[in-house]
């Protein structure tokens, strides 16, 4: 059964449960669960490998591979892009160097100018070790919580962690796992592309909230 689409705030209430409701859901079961996605399981890495090109292809993106270890080529193979985070940490670098030089010439040439072994005032030369520490501070903060944002950490708990079978995600199982919050996510049609791409079992996943 569908309903009205997701809000953009449903992407925030997952991980701030306690500031943010999530609005009606786009699927439901026909108890009135909310539907989290689709979960496929696959016993091996090239069965996964192959399965997620197939999800790929078939124009899919909010979805993920789950494996008990790295598999070679599997970015690749889910079309996965380069992500923001190199922007961000140069971005925020940037920014800590430049507080920190402006920080220091305002103090030195400007709030309380102070002659040194007759140099002028603003000399930049010993600026360099807390502009270079700045900018390091900031990028290390900024790659810290860039990657943590665009991961969605930290979650308080997720649907997936209510399913037994998905346990053994860390041991010796593969899965892939669709969500409903996808613009071409179907029951039916998803369920027969997860099928047809040699998974071993499909279930829907439930989120009671």
């Amino acid at each position: 059964m569908q309903l009205p689409s997701l809000p953009s705030r449903d992407l925030l209430a997952d991980y701030l449960p306690f500031l943010i409701k999530k609005g009606a859901p786009r699927f439901v079961t026909p108890s009135g669960a909310r539907v989290h996605g689709m979960l496929a399981e696959f016993d091996t890495p090239a069965a996964v490998y192959h399965a997620a090109e197939k999800v790929r292809d078939a124009g899919y993106k909010a979805w993920d591979v789950h494996s008990p270890f790295p598999i070679h080529g599997i970015d690749e193979a889910m079309g996965i892009k380069r992500n923001l985070v190199p922007v961000m940490v140069a971005g925020g670098g940037f920014t800590g160097a430049t507080i920190g030089f402006v920080m220091q010439y305002w103090m030195s040439a400007v709030d309380y100018r102070m002659l040194v072994q007759g140099k002028p005032f603003g000399a930049w030369e010993p600026f360099t070790p807390i502009t270079f520490e700045l900018g390091v501070l900031f990028a290390a903060f900024t790659a810290l919580f860039g990657m943590l944002m665009l991961n969605g950490l930290p979650r308080w708990n997720h649907p997936l962690f209510k399913k037994d079978r998905f346990l053994k995600s860390s041991d010796d199982t593969f899965f892939i796992v669709i969500e409903a919050s996808d613009s071409k996510f179907d029951p039916r049609a998803t369920r027969e592309l997860l099928a047809g791409s040699g998974s071993k079992s499909v279930e829907l996943v439930e989120d009671d909230e």
